[in-house]
């Protein structure tokens, strides 16, 4: 449970104009839970009383013990609340302070065990529910901490004391509240462990949620905003994993420089909006009819850099002459009457030993001889 809390109390806070902090929605969802679990301890605590006050009507117990246990239970949760809730708490690890208030809770149980045992049931009973709070956000050295502490107020308590331990059941009241002292204790070991895994899930949802989030993030990170395409960044990364895994398979890979022509005039006559357009028309066609193994990202500006693996520069040159043709035959007019748009592109095979630097000079190269020759053609290196 408080790991839970926890967790969410690490999301960023919101600075709002006025220069002071405002809590973050995970840390005000946290506080909401504290106060919540507070809440709950108390309510525990006056439940008990409730049952301690019928085991005094009937003379099983003294009339101090509901008030004392009363005071002594919501005065240790409303302490620890305020605690935790202070600048004091934020110096510990467990700012929910689950195991101190769980060793606080254990001493008065055992407590009032041996100032009251003729009802010492009820408080050797509330034991499980301590236990339960505790364990769910204590470590094993610490669950082990609270088990030690437990058992050996257990063994001062059942060995040293000289009452033994009662179950009052002389009166029907008496056999009433020990019927619901029973059913109690076991509903708040359950109410406990639901209200952890209901945290728990929430926890889990956010948490698929922001590694979605994460995952958006990356993936934009690597493509160009415009085209959809991978960008500079991104696309060099890959050209340099490609040709690592060429040279250790022995295998040919090949680059095209891609250039469309006069892109220049197309923004220039037509517009930047149809510039624009025209760029994601092409990064769309290419993206259509590319084999899978291919990667392509925008280079730079209107030139293109696609990765062609295991194709030597012959195949890598049909594939390019292919895609010119579809680019040509595109029905450009669509973004402006009588507009055409057409494709250069250099093409380059690696050569042993050969840098990714140079691989691409020499596309850049064939690029601009193809662009030499007349434009809207293929050339290779």
């Amino acid at each position: 449970m408080q790991t839970a809390a926890t967790s969410l109390s690490n999301l960023p806070a919101a600075t709002p104009a006025n220069g002071r902090k405002r809590p973050s929605l995970g840390a005000r969802r946290q506080v909401r839970i504290r106060r919540q679990v507070v809440g709950y301890i108390c309510l525990s605590y006056a439940i008990d009383a409730i049952l301690l006050s019928v085991f005094a009507q009937t003379g099983a117990i003294s009339w101090m013990i509901a008030p004392a246990y009363l005071a002594c239970g919501v005065g240790s949760a409303v302490g620890f609340g305020i605690l935790y809730e202070s600048r004091l708490g934020e110096r510990f690890a467990d700012r929910f302070l689950a195991i101190p208030q769980a060793m606080v809770a254990l001493s008065i149980m055992l407590s009032f065990a041996w100032l009251a045992p003729e009802a010492g049931f009820l408080f050797l009973c509330n034991l499980f529910v301590v236990f339960s709070f505790s364990s769910l956000s204590a470590s094993a050295r610490e669950t082990a901490m609270v088990w030690t502490a437990m058992t050996l107020g257990l063994v001062l308590l059942l060995l040293g004391g000289s009452k033994p331990i009662g179950l009052p059941l002389a009166t029907p009241p008496d056999r009433v509240a020990a019927v619901l002292a029973f059913a109690l204790t076991i509903g708040r070991c359950v109410f406990i462990g639901v209200y952890s895994n209901s945290l728990r899930q929430s926890l889990y949802n956010k948490s698929v949620k922001l590694q979605e989030a994460y995952r958006r993030i990356e993936e934009l990170a690597e493509l160009d905003e415009l085209t959809g395409a991978f960008n500079r960044r991104c696309i060099m990364r890959m050209l340099e994993d490609q040709v690592a895994r060429a040279r250790r398979s022995g295998t040919p890979c090949s680059v095209a420089l891609i250039d469309l022509d006069w892109f220049k005039q197309i923004n220039d006559t037509h517009g930047h909006p149809v510039g624009d357009e025209v760029l994601r028309t092409f990064a769309i066609t290419m993206f259509a009819n590319i084999r899978g193994v291919d990667r392509f990202g925008r280079y730079g500006g209107e030139e293109f850099l696609l990765i062609m693996p295991d194709t030597a520069a012959a195949a890598a040159a049909s594939i390019l002459d292919r895609l010119r043709l579809i680019v040509a035959e595109l029905d450009w007019s669509a973004f402006s009457a009588g507009m055409a748009v057409t494709i250069s592109a250099g093409v380059a095979e690696l050569q042993p030993a050969e840098l990714p630097d140079t691989l691409l000079t020499r596309a850049d190269e064939a690029l601009y001889a193809a662009k030499e020759a007349g434009r809207n053609r293929v050339a290779r290196a």
